[in-house]
């Protein structure tokens, strides 16, 4: 049996990814945290881009990018996430190449300086989430995006709805409720156990963490100290 190294910053959602993926699969793997401001030799030599996610096999190769390992993954180990219907596949596929632009949308107030920004960042938001709303009633009932079938999209895009309900629970804006497919699929990603690399409330603190050490506009409104929501 193949052995697997995933190489990660400990809050990168991109390795998320990645990890739901091998966990779904039931992929036994070990994960390598780095830190992004020390990023180690060895890391540097196997990764083109300098970035995680790295998934390193059989200490031979070494796989970088998320979807590119999403995708390897679903080629070589059972059960496939994709749709076995070719325009299925392509649909989806369509759909996880709109993650980045989703992920910016949603999460940018994390990132935003100051209130201007910050109030710039929040209005987008319904903006990414209405084309996923559309996109969601033309795939049917969920609770996933394929329906009943959890998908590679469902794994692409967990990490930043849960980045989103984190900035909720700091700065609620409500913007979510106004799209109940949404929401529920948002509901049913965030309950699957797959989408957790840690236990919630520990990794809402660390998301917390590092909006404090950013100094982004919405930390001032971090209760400290105090465990994160489940």
């Amino acid at each position: 049996m193949a052995k697997y190294l995933l190489v990660s910053f400990k809050t990168c959602p991109w390795v998320q990814r990645a990890a739901i993926v091998l966990r779904e699969k039931k992929i036994d793997f070990e994960f390598r945290h780095i830190e992004p401001d020390n990023r180690p030799d060895w890391f540097l030599a196997i990764s083109p881009h300098k970035k995680v996610p790295v998934l390193r096999i059989d200490d031979s190769i070494s796989l970088f990018e998320s979807n590119a390992i999403a995708e390897y993954l679903d080629e070589t180990i059972r059960p496939r996430l994709h749709p076995a219907d070719p325009v299925q596949r392509a649909v989806n596929r369509a759909w996880t190449d709109y993650v980045p632009t989703f992920a910016s949308g949603v999460t940018a107030s994390g990132y935003a300086m100051n209130e201007e920004g910050y109030k710039k960042a929040v209005a987008e938001v319904p903006v990414a989430f209405d084309r996923l709303e559309k996109a969601l009633d033309k795939q049917g009932s969920g609770p996933y995006f394929n329906g009943a079938a959890y998908s590679l999209v469902d794994a692409a895009y967990a990490p930043f709805l849960l980045r989103y309900a984190m900035l909720e629970n700091i700065k609620p804006t409500g913007a979510i409720g106004k799209f109940p497919r949404l929401k529920a699929w948002s509901d049913a990603l965030l309950a699957r156990p797959s989408t957790h690399s840690f236990p919630r409330a520990e990794f809402e603190m660390l998301y917390r963490e590092g909006l404090l050490k950013r100094k982004s506009y919405i930390a001032q409104f971090i209760e400290a100290p105090r465990a994160a929501a489940e």
